[in-house]
């Protein structure tokens, strides 16, 4: 134990993960790594939204046909055995980040931490990418899961108009329908 983590080895791990994504469990399935290693690794690199479309470009397969997808997930601790599951976080008052919010696997509102991605997705291949991504923490930078999405939108249109993203809808859950969203994508061109 007490190898140095670095990115590689941490998305990796988030990658083959299925059941748990502590950074104990991390430890424990790995022999060359302590908790403490990866919880210094988390504190001095910081995996930002641009960091992982960096990534992920390289992989892209554009589709003038493609479309994004939004959407949000309430994070919460997986369970220990079996498939992935949301589990309310009652006694998790203190963890930064971690809201009261509705989850659409549970049916029912449940404290966890919020987020909210983009997806690109190649329907002729039938292959998608994560291109971005947003924490929701209101108390953090004031941002509602709108606001991010928006950002997201914004941020997606650059990337088209510098030749790096090909879409030509927008898919994303009814609640997300705003007027200021709707007109936002319309005025792109993009149907939704």
């Amino acid at each position: 134990m007490g190898g140095i983590v670095d990115r590689n080895a941490y998305c990796q791990f988030l990658l083959v993960s299925q059941t748990n994504y502590t950074l104990t469990y991390f430890a424990r399935h790995s022999d060359s790594f302590s908790h403490d290693a990866a919880t210094r690794y988390l504190v001095r690199d910081r995996i930002r939204p641009s960091t992982l479309f960096a990534h992920v470009a390289e992989d892209l397969v554009l589709s003038a046909q493609g479309y994004l997808v939004f959407d949000d997930s309430v994070l919460d601790k997986a369970a220990p055995t079996g498939p992935v599951r949301v589990l309310d976080k009652n006694h998790s008052r203190e963890i930064e980040g971690v809201y009261r919010q509705y989850s659409g696997n549970e049916h029912r509102v449940i404290r966890g931490i919020g987020l909210v991605s983009c997806v690109n997705v190649n329907p002729e291949m039938e292959r998608y990418w994560v291109i971005d991504y947003r924490f929701y923490d209101p108390d953090y930078d004031g941002h509602t899961k709108l606001e991010h999405v928006s950002e997201m939108f914004q941020v997606c249109i650059q990337k088209c108009q510098q030749g790096r993203l090909d879409f030509r809808a927008v898919l994303m859950d009814t609640w997300y329908a705003t007027t200021r969203l709707m007109v936002q994508i319309h005025r792109s061109g993009a149907i939704f």
